[in-house]
């Protein structure tokens, strides 16, 4: 029992890095730089590993492929809703949004991801994955114990981190927008927050006027925000708050000048 538990959580974590790494490698050609994709610090996308994982567990005895890519597609789609549905009421951000899709449910998900997980479900199921099993099955019990027990490990250690990081996200906003108050008073102009563009092409502009602005506002980002709050600022190009539209409109001034430190 303990060996048949310890080989699912060994394919927990492959398939978690296999889905970070297409992940970051996705979207670091889109956005031109190298992007760590993923909530966690680590090399690892665990919802790609849970679904992975309940695919195998069960799917893997339907022999009809086109069951297994509606099953897939289903499934993955309903994971999907949950995680972002659970971050979103955890942290009030929404790290992923398919708005700008066709065929989306509230942005979660969409019909072109559930086709890719339908179809990255059959070949896991019908191709990866008895490779997989096979390979697993080879590892003695003691190196599984010892490379699980590692794994488990620094997967805590790494959840802690994380959560732990992105604590007083919001708190640390509400710094960011005092000091852009006082900047803009000191200025000698107002800056409106009910509106997050103004505010978005004001700081911009107030960066780009000197090296001495930029390089002040800089510090204030790293000063204000935790390391973990700016990565993910950076790795996730959709990220928003759900509570403000000030809060949004910071956050894209935050982005805007990590972008220009690279």
């Amino acid at each position: 029992m303990i060996v048949a538990f310890e080989q699912l959580f060994l394919w927990f974590v492959g398939y978690s890095v296999i889905g970070w790494a297409y992940e970051s490698t996705f979207v670091s050609i889109t956005s031109r730089r190298w992007v760590n994709r993923g909530f966690l610090n680590g090399p690892l996308c665990p919802i790609y590993g849970v679904g992975a994982v309940l695919g195998v567990v069960l799917l893997s005895g339907i022999a009809n492929p086109v069951i297994v890519f509606a099953a897939a597609a289903f499934g993955a789609s309903v994971l999907e809703y949950v995680t972002s549905w659970g971050l979103e009421r955890l942290f009030h951000a929404r790290w992923w949004d398919y708005r700008h899709y066709r065929f989306n449910i509230q942005g979660r998900v969409c019909l072109l991801g559930a086709t890719v997980f339908g179809a990255a479900g059959v070949l896991i199921v019908k191709v990866v994955q008895p490779l997989v099993q096979a390979w697993t099955a080879l590892i003695p019990s003691p190196l599984l114990h010892a490379v699980c027990g590692l794994f488990a490990a620094l997967l805590v250690a790494d959840i802690m981190v994380t959560i732990r990081g992105m604590a007083g996200f919001e708190e640390n906003l509400d710094k960011l927008k005092a000091a852009v108050q006082e900047y803009a008073v000191r200025a000698g102009e107002s800056m409106p927050f009910k509106d997050g563009q103004p505010v978005v092409r004001r700081m911009r502009a107030w960066s780009e006027s000197s090296q001495e602005v930029f390089v002040r506002w800089r510090g204030a980002v790293l000063d204000m925000l935790s390391h973990q709050q700016r990565r993910m600022i950076d790795a996730f190009p959709r990220l928003s708050s759900t509570t403000s539209d000030t809060y949004n409109a910071l956050i894209e001034t935050v982005r805007n000048l990590l972008k220009h430190t690279k």
